[in-house]
């Protein structure tokens, strides 16, 4: 069999197989942005149902229209990507989110605050696929270190967002959200740069295709379908219950022990801070003892604290909050990986299909879950979904379809 030793080709082999850490955490730190721009949605709710005096189902609806618009178009963008990959629509992307800030900073009723965060949405619908692709080009075979480094800045952003909400926007108003637009200005400046990486990284793999391994799917289409739905029903659970906490945690802390605002979003951080260092976990644990107990940990192992959260007191709410976002998040690299490896060079597509399901999810459940509180309690809304993660039990039919990676001793 002839072989090629060409400088080219040894140059693409070193391309596939080392661990690009610089664009790794540029791309990260992208996602911190663009994420932090996006957490200062909620952290406006009690804001803005002052100002504009809006119902919890309105807030609802505004969650469900951020959420459906950053969720329906990413599957069609990764599929496309996957065929056409368009290194410098991440700054585009971004662009979307910049008109949204301003949009938002600027809105005098319900209606145009709907528009501006289905801009921002939009923009989110650019980003995820293709820099969970980039991630993917980075991670020289270390995918759920990758995946997790991606995943930390996106968590982090959306941890650090309410917290300068509180200090920006609460306290001064409204249009104060523009002075977030520096922040979109910084991740499009940012995000030509990692586009002109991913085009060079793109132009020498086509060049040299021989040495890059061809993906190869080892179960069946019905079982990898099936594998799918089983995934998609664990997002289901973690992102209803995500729902539930990023947009109704302020109020419930509120309403149940008179906290203020600022105090209450506080507490939001708290657990978006450990819903970011969970993330960084989970998928170095992924890589090292297999995706699957990763999941059914993640997943499962939350019910316990979500189970006791709703009869704690104040203190211990914000410990348990603490602890489930620390578990419960190191789920979705692993998630993500562990589909990607099902259906084997779509990239680009699965992500697209889990980031919009999981973002469609958290707007129904915030949707539906304001129209439940609007009618019963919020306490009673934390009761019922402290079961979701029960549902992880279901992890126990995902096929094994990686061996543990265990180190040299």
């Amino acid at each position: 069999m002839k072989t090629t030793n060409s400088p080219a080709v040894a140059d693409a082999k070193v391309l596939t197989q080392t661990t690009v850490y610089s664009i790794l955490f540029t791309i990260s730190f992208t996602h911190l942005l663009n994420d932090m721009l996006q957490s200062v949605i909620p952290a406006m709710y009690p804001l803005m149902k002052d100002s504009f005096h809006l119902s919890f189902t309105e807030i609802g609806l505004i969650t469900f229209t951020f959420q459906l618009t950053a969720s329906l178009l990413q599957p069609f963008v990764g599929h496309y990507t996957d065929k056409t990959p368009q290194p410098y629509s991440l700054a585009i992307g971004m662009g979307f989110t910049l008109a949204g800030l301003i949009s938002l900073s600027l809105a005098t009723n319900f209606i145009a605050i709907l528009i501006s965060v289905s801009l921002i949405g939009m923009g989110s619908s650019v980003f995820h696929p293709e820099s969970s692709r980039v991630a993917h080009l980075a991670s020289g075979g270390k995918k759920g270190l990758a995946q997790s480094i991606f995943q930390l800045g996106g968590n982090a952003g959306s941890a650090i967002g309410p917290l300068l909400a509180a200090l920006i926007i609460v306290p001064h108003g409204q249009f104060y959200v523009i002075w977030f637009t520096l922040i979109a200005v910084l991740g499009i400046i940012v995000l030509v740069k990692v586009g002109n990486w991913y085009k060079g990284h793109l132009e020498l793999r086509s060049k040299n295709k021989a040495a890059v391994a061809a993906p190869q799917r080892t179960l069946s289409k019905g079982r990898v379908t099936a594998s799918l739905i089983i995934l998609l029903v664990l997002i289901f659970s973690k992102y209803f219950y995500m729902a539930s906490m990023s947009s109704y945690f302020t109020f419930y802390l509120i309403d149940k022990f008179h906290v203020t605002k600022q105090q209450s979003v506080f507490y939001l951080f708290l657990f978006l801070a450990s819903v970011a260092a969970g993330t960084l976990l989970g998928g170095g644990l992924g890589d090292r003892f297999g995706r699957k107990y990763i999941i059914w940990i993640s997943i499962l192992g939350a019910a316990p604290f979500t189970l006791l959260l709703p009869y704690a007191n104040l203190f211990w709410s914000g410990v348990l909050s603490v602890i489930i976002g620390l578990i419960i998040s190191s789920a979705f690299s692993a998630i993500l990986v562990y589909a990607t490896e099902l259906v084997p060079g779509k990239v680009g597509m699965i992500a697209g299909l889990f980031f919009g399901f999981a973002f469609g999810m958290g707007g129904l459940g915030s949707a539906l879950l304001g129209k439940l509180a609007d009618e019963t309690s919020l306490t009673f809304v934390f009761r019922i979904c402290a079961f979701l993660p029960l549902l992880g039990i279901i992890t126990g039919f995902l096929p094994n379809i990686e061996q543990p990676k265990r180190t040299k001793g």
